[in-house]
């Protein structure tokens, strides 16, 4: 592989990276509406916010393994050059 395509790819890894970054930040602050509710309890509210922390959960799962695998990816291609 070349090193113009292992530099595209360690740009994408970046970015990838990012979005893992903002997404446990979003949990962060689900997990903190979550704990305002602890005092004022909504319980249509509380679904919503377990709701969206499953889903965020899952989002962090699915680009940990795209990470996970495009770093194998990268590390395998330097390693060839």
């Amino acid at each position: 592989m070349k090193q113009e395509k292992i530099d595209q790819l360690k740009s994408i890894l970046n970015k990838l990276e990012d979005i893992k970054h903002s997404q446990e930040s979003v949990i962060d602050k689900i997990n903190h509406v979550i704990t305002d509710l602890f005092q004022h309890p909504d319980k249509k509210l509380e679904k919503a916010m377990e709701d969206a922390h499953q889903k965020s959960s899952d989002n962090v799962d699915s680009v940990s393994e795209v990470l996970e695998d495009l770093e194998m990816r990268i590390n395998k291609a330097e390693n060839e050059m």
